[in-house]
């Protein structure tokens, strides 16, 4: 699958994208610290999930295609590394 077309990728880009406008315009309109620090830390939020979701599309089309993922070990093995992405 390309990341380009997945469009699941490209909507949780899309929403972080707009989020981080709407933080840019709290920013403009002198909006209180505590608010804006809120909203990036949801910006964040929402660009570790995509960042998450192309490692785990990457794991599950990639490393399982080249491994052919044929034998029980193999596929324990990557469902492990796909579980320890999420300490990235």
């Amino acid at each position: 699958m390309s990341h380009k077309t997945d469009p699941e990728l490209r909507k949780r880009l899309k929403r972080a994208e707009g989020h981080l406008s709407s933080v840019v315009r709290m920013v403009d309109d002198g909006r209180d610290a505590l608010a804006i620090a809120q909203q990036i830390q949801a910006v964040v939020r929402a660009l570790e999930q995509a960042k998450r979701l192309l490692i785990h599309d990457h794991i599950d089309h990639h490393l399982v295609e080249a491994s052919g993922a044929a034998n029980e070990e193999t596929r324990r093995l990557l469902a492990e590394f796909r579980e320890i992405t999420k300490y990235l």
